[in-house]
């Protein structure tokens, strides 16, 4: 699988999801924001970090890098795009995804590992994982808290776009279990063509037998599964 990771100015996360992608085999390239070209990818990341150093509002001024519109024109015609936290964020100001990732209830930066539930396996990203299964993937956001308006979500509710929520180690979708206020615990979701998908949580941090957890290696996996 080809996979091109963007890098922005303040991206931290880049090097994180190049050096997994590598040390599956993948042929991982490394794109510059200001570039014109993604190198013919399969798979597009956009990884998680402080673009522009979150100066505005997360995402907003990244979303305008000559990249983007690459990496829109790609989208449109089916690619494949994951965008891990700061890149959940790009993908909503830019418009491919909807609804807004506002500051998160407590008004402060969350960093621990956390629980999610894997909502539906039709798509590429959870492809083949079984619908239920709790995965233990960490957060570190201070604006992870997704909102959209009530048309918004009944949308994504009827076309299945929701992909993870926040719950407890048994799977409990509960206020308890939700670490950042998110309206009805969403941690991840996918667009109507089901080809670009932006989650908080960060997968390329539990896919190595270095850390904790390895349940990220599932969406990795569906991913392979797929392409």
């Amino acid at each position: 699988m080809r996979v091109s990771v963007v890098t922005f100015p303040g991206s931290n996360c880049d090097r994180d999801a190049f050096e997994v992608f590598s040390s599956r085999g993948h042929a991982a390239k490394m794109i510059w924001h200001k570039d014109h070209d993604l190198k013919k990818p399969d798979l597009v990341v956009i990884p998680g970090g402080f673009s522009y150093g979150d100066y505005l509002r997360c995402g907003a001024l990244a979303r305008f890098s000559p990249i983007v519109s690459e990496v829109i024109s790609f989208a449109k015609r089916g690619g494949l795009v994951l965008g891990i936290c700061n890149g959940f964020q790009i993908l909503t100001e830019a418009g491919l995804l909807p609804g807004a990732l506002m500051m998160n209830q407590s008004l402060a930066f969350i960093c621990k590992h956390q629980y999610l539930k894997v909502q539906t396996n039709d798509s590429p990203f959870t492809n083949g994982i079984e619908v239920g299964t709790v995965l233990d993937i960490p957060i570190a956001h201070k604006e992870g808290n997704y909102y959209i308006d009530n048309d918004g979500l009944n949308k994504l509710c009827d076309h299945d776009q929701i992909l993870f929520r926040y719950c407890d180690a048994q799977g409990a979708t509960t206020s308890e279990s939700n670490p950042n206020g998110s309206l009805q615990n969403i941690a991840g979701i996918i667009n109507t063509q089901r080809n670009i998908l932006g989650m908080m949580p960060h997968p390329e941090r539990s896919a190595t037998d270095t850390v904790l957890s390895q349940d990220g290696k599932m969406i990795f996996e569906a991913l392979e599964r797929y392409v």
